[in-house]
């Protein structure tokens, strides 16, 4: 179980350009943090490199377990869930392809009740290319869910959604931390969860 996942002094630079530096922050176990900012301060790039996708130009993240501290950028990936702009489908691929192919990739159990969770039961056979801007990140949503990670990293969440898909996603992340879960959001919007605030 991971219990915290820290930031300290991180900075980023993209191209010639210094969007944050000094960045401190922790986030623990059953706990949201939002990400706030204009477009362009740096909350995607801040996300990235918490999941190891970038590299901090200066700075650390660790990621501590009652067992060990993670401070290697792969191995805390193995921790992290992600939700970004773009959703990786298969425009081929059913719904339930698509689901069984990242539970097996994330080494979890494909559940069919993920799909219901989600409100995409009826869909389940319709290859991909036939989803709605929301149904697609629905979909993205029950990927999330079925790798079974501790962390959630969240770029827009409620984004291409409608009332009822936003209201599920804030059910499932209200879940999650209740659960003992980590969520760190970039959002232009309230998370409802009572959460602390890091504005970029």
């Amino acid at each position: 179980m991971i219990s915290s996942l820290t930031a300290e002094k991180l900075a980023c630079t993209r191209g010639d350009r210094k969007l944050f530096d000094g960045l401190s922050f922790r986030v623990s176990a059953g706990q949201a943090l939002a990400v706030e900012g204009a477009n362009g301060a740096g909350k995607t790039s801040l996300l990235r490199m918490l999941a190891g996708f970038l590299a901090p130009a200066a700075g650390r993240i660790v990621l501590k377990s009652a067992q060990a501290e993670i401070h290697e950028s792969e191995e805390r990936g193995k921790a992290i869930g992600w939700l970004g702009h773009q959703d990786g489908l298969k425009p081929q691929l059913t719904v339930r392809e698509q689901l069984d192919f990242f539970a097996r990739l994330h080494g979890a159990p494909a559940e069919a009740g993920v799909l219901k969770q989600v409100g995409l039961e009826r869909q389940a056979e319709l290859p991909c290319r036939y989803l709605s801007a929301g149904q697609r990140r629905r979909l993205a949503l029950a990927r999330l869910l079925a790798s079974d990670r501790p962390v959630w990293l969240l770029d827009e969440p409620f984004a291409a959604l409608d009332a009822s898909g936003q209201a599920l996603v804030a059910q499932l992340m209200a879940r999650h931390c209740g659960h003992g879960g980590i969520i760190i959001a970039a959002t232009h919007e309230p998370l409802g969860l009572g959460n602390e605030s890091l504005k970029l």
